[in-house]
Order: structure tokens, then sequence, then C-alpha cells
């Protein structure tokens, strides 16, 4: 039987880096399943479906096969046999994902891979409702979280580093928007589990967030 981590969170929160580094200090397999849900994304849009077309998303959906594999040690995501990983971290699959992944039927074709992880091996999860859907029986559970305004600093300097433009009111907007969407949707809402603790990293170095979430694993 596996042991399992989950960390939850809005988007722009770290979730991904502190996970990536909780599994790497711990040895756990890190399943990221906001890649896997962007990974359906890349392919909608690469297929040209609009968001709000869920017959055409549901049947692509179906055809897709998404796995993630590690080479030398770094997690790769593969669409239909070929490597996605460098088109996940757009802005375009990061808003499509979050608009498609409340579809029932789009979630029900990645659960399953999921789930045969976490019973297999000691994994670390990061997402939206890991904790409250995925994984609600996890051993451990985080809430990960940090100020609009902080997250959205994180995203400029990230966007400005690469040397792409970019404006900070604008990313701001759009973090506020899919914190909207995110908590308000029909399908697993994002929302902190009764027994997970809140982490907010706000005021924090990804050192002491990492630090404070390997105290709580076995």
């Amino acid at each position: 039987m596996g042991y399992n981590v989950a960390i939850d969170g809005p988007a722009g929160a770290g979730k991904s880096t502190i996970a990536k580094l909780v599994a790497k200090e711990k040895g756990y397999i890190y399943v990221d399943t906001g890649a896997m849900y962007r990974a359906l994304a890349v392919y909608f849009l690469e297929k040209g479906i609009d968001a709000g077309d869920t017959k055409q998303i549901i049947a692509a959906a179906r055809e897709a096969e998404v796995s993630i594999r590690y080479e030398d040690g770094v997690q790769q995501v593969y669409l239909n046999g070929g490597n996605v990983t460098s088109k996940l971290r757009t802005e375009e699959a990061g808003n499509m994902a979050s608009m498609t992944s409340p579809i029932p039927e789009v979630r029900e074709r990645l659960l399953e891979l999921q789930h045969s992880l976490a019973r297999e091996m000691d994994v670390i999860m990061d997402g939206r409702d890991i904790g409250t859907n995925i994984l609600p029986n996890a051993d451990v559970k985080v809430y990960l979280t940090a100020s609009v305004e902080t997250r959205a600093k994180r995203r400029y300097k990230e966007l400005t580093e690469k040397g792409l433009e970019c404006d900070y009111e604008e990313i701001a907007k759009d973090i506020q928007e899919r914190d909207m969407r995110d908590m308000s949707r029909e399908t697993a809402p994002l929302k902190q589990a009764e027994d997970a603790v809140l982490v907010d990293s706000s005021n924090m170095t990804i050192s002491e967030v990492v630090d404070t979430i390997v105290k709580l694993c076995r």
C-alpha cells in the first residue's frame, strides 16, 4: 500500500515546485495532476476545439492518452506517444485546463492512472481537489496558498525572466478569475479539506515551505 501526500491550493501558489522538491527529499513519486489536465488541454487546443464545446471536449478526451514517465530523474508528460512537457506551462494551456477539468468525463479519463499509482507507490500529488476528491484518504494533506498579489508577482517575475512581455495587472486579474472559477465550479471545487494543514507561503521561502511539509510526512 502506497503512502500518499496531497497538496491542494489555488493557481500560482507554487504547488508543483514544492511537491517536486518534497518528492525528491522523501523519495516519493511526484504525480503532477495539473500537468495531466494541461496535456489534455494541449490536445484540445491543437485540435482547435472551443472550451465551451463540451461535446467535442468529451470526444477528444476519449481519444487522448496521457502518461507520465521519469527520464534521468525528471518527469516527462506524454500525449498520444509524444512528449508535450514543454507545452504545458503556457497561459493558454492553463486557462483551457481550468475551463475543461470540471467536465466529469475529462476527470474520469485521468482518475484511473492516478489511483493506480497511489495504490502501488509512495506518491505526492498536487492540484485543486487531491485531498478532497482524488485521494480523500491521503496520509498527509496540505492546502498551500498565497495572496493574489504574491502569486501575481511570482508569475510576472517568472515570465519576465524568460524574456516574455507581460502585464502585472492582467496577470493578477487572470489569477483572481481563475480562483473564482475553480472555487465555484460544480464538480470538485477548490477548497481546503477539513483535515488539511494550511500553509500560507506569502512570506515564506521555498525551503521553509518544503521543510514544513517534509516534517508532516513520516
